[in-house]
């Protein structure tokens, strides 16, 4: 299980999340439809963003251990495999 995505997801998700809500309200929307339609996208977005973000970590680091899995069969991690 991919335990620092989860951490990042929270990170990303806020910063995607204000990214797209300042990007909607400098381009003159001030309607709450697209507010909420620009926090959603956010969210969505928050989870694929911090695995790659992890993944990325993970790879350029060091000091990783080297029996760490190298493919991964999909992008929600097994509660029970080990760390990826």
């Amino acid at each position: 299980m991919d335990r620092l995505s989860i951490f990042l997801s929270i990170m990303t998700g806020s910063v995607l999340t204000g990214g797209l809500v300042t990007a909607a309200l400098s381009m003159g929307y001030f309607s709450w439809t697209v507010i909420l339609i620009a926090t959603v996208i956010g969210f969505i977005l928050a989870w694929p963003a911090g695995y790659l973000v992890s993944r990325r970590i993970k790879r350029d680091d060091p000091s990783w251990p080297e029996g760490r899995v190298k493919d991964v069969e999909s992008p929600i991690p097994n509660p029970n495999a080990p760390e990826v």
